[in-house]
Protein backbone atom coordinates (compact mmCIF):
# COMPACT_ATOMS: atom_id res chain seq x y z
CA UNK A 1 0.00 0.00 0.00
CA UNK A 2 1.41 3.19 -0.48
CA UNK A 3 1.03 6.29 1.31
CA UNK A 4 0.52 9.56 1.00
CA UNK A 5 3.42 11.40 -1.19
CA UNK A 6 2.72 14.61 0.32
CA UNK A 7 3.16 13.60 3.82
CA UNK A 8 4.68 14.93 6.45
CA UNK A 9 7.12 14.23 8.58
CA UNK A 10 5.71 15.32 12.09
CA UNK A 11 2.22 13.26 12.83
CA UNK A 12 -0.56 15.51 13.95
CA UNK A 13 -3.51 16.12 12.27
CA UNK A 14 -6.50 13.18 12.11
CA UNK A 15 -5.25 12.37 8.70
CA UNK A 16 -1.76 11.62 10.49
CA UNK A 17 -2.78 9.27 12.98
CA UNK A 18 -5.50 7.49 10.62
CA UNK A 19 -5.18 3.34 11.23
CA UNK A 20 -1.98 1.97 9.44
CA UNK A 21 -3.13 -1.03 9.65
CA UNK A 22 -1.39 -4.17 11.00
CA UNK A 23 1.39 -5.59 9.18
CA UNK A 24 3.71 -8.54 9.29
CA UNK A 25 7.61 -9.11 9.11
CA UNK A 26 8.44 -10.75 5.97
CA UNK A 27 12.01 -10.31 5.78
CA UNK A 28 14.74 -9.30 8.49
CA UNK A 29 18.29 -8.32 6.92
CA UNK A 30 21.05 -7.02 8.73
CA UNK A 31 24.80 -5.77 7.94
CA UNK A 32 27.72 -5.51 10.19
CA UNK A 33 29.42 -2.78 8.74
CA UNK A 34 28.13 -0.06 6.22
CA UNK A 35 28.28 -0.77 2.17
CA UNK A 36 29.08 -4.77 3.78
CA UNK A 37 26.37 -6.89 1.96
CA UNK A 38 23.44 -7.01 3.92
CA UNK A 39 22.75 -10.76 5.88
CA UNK A 40 19.00 -12.64 5.93
CA UNK A 41 18.13 -13.76 9.33
CA UNK A 42 14.87 -15.28 10.88
CA UNK A 43 15.12 -13.97 14.06
CA UNK A 44 17.58 -11.33 15.56
CA UNK A 45 17.66 -9.64 19.15
CA UNK A 46 16.66 -5.85 20.06
CA UNK A 47 18.15 -4.13 22.16
CA UNK A 48 16.41 -0.71 23.60
CA UNK A 49 18.09 2.63 22.69
CA UNK A 50 20.78 0.33 20.58
CA UNK A 51 19.56 -0.97 17.85
CA UNK A 52 19.73 -4.91 16.42
CA UNK A 53 22.07 -7.11 17.83
CA UNK A 54 25.29 -7.34 15.12
CA UNK A 55 23.59 -4.86 12.91
CA UNK A 56 25.69 -1.82 11.48
CA UNK A 57 24.23 0.76 13.46
CA UNK A 58 23.89 -0.79 16.76
CA UNK A 59 27.93 -1.51 16.24
CA UNK A 60 28.51 2.44 15.31
CA UNK A 61 29.82 0.93 11.95
CA UNK A 62 27.00 1.97 9.41
CA UNK A 63 27.76 4.62 6.61
CA UNK A 64 25.83 7.66 8.55
CA UNK A 65 26.67 6.24 12.29
CA UNK A 66 28.30 9.52 13.26
CA UNK A 67 25.31 11.78 12.74
CA UNK A 68 23.37 11.48 16.08
CA UNK A 69 20.58 13.67 14.78
CA UNK A 70 18.78 10.50 13.47
CA UNK A 71 18.08 7.29 15.54
CA UNK A 72 18.44 3.95 13.54
CA UNK A 73 17.94 1.33 15.66
CA UNK A 74 15.64 -0.59 13.10
CA UNK A 75 14.94 0.81 10.07
CA UNK A 76 11.54 -0.67 8.15
CA UNK A 77 10.25 -0.71 4.69
CA UNK A 78 6.88 -2.18 2.78
CA UNK A 79 6.68 -4.88 0.61
CA UNK A 80 4.56 -3.12 -1.43
CA UNK A 81 6.42 -0.09 -1.90
CA UNK A 82 9.43 -2.32 -3.31
CA UNK A 83 7.49 -4.18 -5.62
CA UNK A 84 5.66 -0.52 -6.55
CA UNK A 85 9.15 0.17 -8.12
CA UNK A 86 8.85 -2.63 -10.99
CA UNK A 87 5.89 -2.00 -13.49
CA UNK A 88 6.03 2.05 -12.98
CA UNK A 89 9.82 3.10 -12.88
CA UNK A 90 10.87 -0.55 -14.00
CA UNK A 91 13.19 -0.89 -11.08
CA UNK A 92 13.47 -4.12 -9.57
CA UNK A 93 14.60 -4.82 -5.87
CA UNK A 94 15.36 -7.18 -3.35
CA UNK A 95 14.43 -6.30 -0.23
CA UNK A 96 18.04 -6.65 0.89
CA UNK A 97 18.92 -3.95 -1.44
CA UNK A 98 16.84 -1.14 0.17
CA UNK A 99 19.23 -1.65 3.15
CA UNK A 100 16.53 -1.52 5.76
CA UNK A 101 16.41 -3.91 8.34
CA UNK A 102 12.60 -5.07 8.32
CA UNK A 103 10.36 -5.52 5.13
CA UNK A 104 7.14 -5.34 6.27
CA UNK A 105 3.57 -6.21 4.17
CA UNK A 106 0.04 -4.76 5.47
CA UNK A 107 1.65 -1.79 7.32
CA UNK A 108 1.26 1.86 6.09
CA UNK A 109 4.31 2.80 7.77
CA UNK A 110 4.38 6.35 6.99
CA UNK A 111 1.66 6.85 9.38
CA UNK A 112 3.95 5.46 12.02
CA UNK A 113 6.30 8.56 12.51
CA UNK A 114 5.54 9.83 15.43
CA UNK A 115 3.97 6.80 17.30
CA UNK A 116 4.59 3.66 19.01
CA UNK A 117 4.53 0.59 17.63
CA UNK A 118 4.80 -3.30 18.14
CA UNK A 119 6.55 -5.80 16.36
CA UNK A 120 6.47 -9.13 17.96
CA UNK A 121 6.81 -8.19 21.33
CA UNK A 122 9.39 -5.47 20.88
CA UNK A 123 7.48 -1.65 21.15
CA UNK A 124 9.27 0.65 18.88
CA UNK A 125 8.54 4.51 18.08
CA UNK A 126 8.74 5.43 14.74
CA UNK A 127 10.91 9.15 14.50
CA UNK A 128 11.22 9.64 10.59
CA UNK A 129 10.47 8.85 7.47
CA UNK A 130 14.11 7.24 5.91
CA UNK A 131 14.50 8.77 2.80
CA UNK A 132 16.08 7.48 0.02
CA UNK A 133 19.87 8.66 -0.19
CA UNK A 134 22.41 9.31 -2.92
CA UNK A 135 24.79 6.87 -1.04
CA UNK A 136 22.14 4.43 -1.57
CA UNK A 137 21.85 5.09 -5.29
CA UNK A 138 25.39 4.44 -5.64
CA UNK A 139 25.87 1.52 -3.48
CA UNK A 140 23.12 -0.03 -5.62
CA UNK A 141 23.63 1.29 -9.07
CA UNK A 142 20.02 1.67 -9.50
CA UNK A 143 17.86 5.12 -10.00
CA UNK A 144 16.23 4.31 -6.91
CA UNK A 145 16.69 8.66 -5.71
CA UNK A 146 12.49 9.85 -7.10
CA UNK A 147 10.84 7.00 -6.91
CA UNK A 148 10.99 6.31 -3.39
CA UNK A 149 10.61 9.57 -2.01
CA UNK A 150 8.36 9.45 1.02
CA UNK A 151 7.81 5.97 -0.05
CA UNK A 152 11.60 4.56 1.32
CA UNK A 153 10.45 3.52 4.90
CA UNK A 154 10.58 4.39 8.75
CA UNK A 155 13.36 4.95 11.08
CA UNK A 156 13.03 3.95 14.43
CA UNK A 157 13.42 3.65 18.23
CA UNK A 158 14.03 0.15 19.84
CA UNK A 159 12.12 1.01 23.22
CA UNK A 160 11.60 -2.38 24.63
CA UNK A 161 14.85 -6.12 24.48
CA UNK A 162 13.10 -8.58 22.70
CA UNK A 163 13.35 -10.32 19.43
CA UNK A 164 12.17 -9.82 16.25
CA UNK A 165 10.99 -12.91 14.20
CA UNK A 166 10.01 -13.60 10.66
CA UNK A 167 5.95 -13.70 10.41
CA UNK A 168 5.70 -11.14 13.95
CA UNK A 169 3.18 -9.12 13.74
CA UNK A 170 3.64 -5.33 13.24
CA UNK A 171 0.88 -3.17 14.52
CA UNK A 172 0.10 0.64 16.06
CA UNK A 173 -0.06 0.66 19.70
CA UNK A 174 -1.04 4.45 20.22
Amino acid sequence: MSSSPSLTTTAGTAADRADPGRGVVESIHVASGGSEPMRSVDRIGAIAGVGLEGDRYALGTGHYSGDPRVDRHVTLIEAEEIEALAPGPGIVLAPSETRRNVTTRGIRLNELVGRRFRIGGVECEGTRLCEPCQYLTDLLGKPILAPLVHRAGLRARILTDGELALGDEVVAID
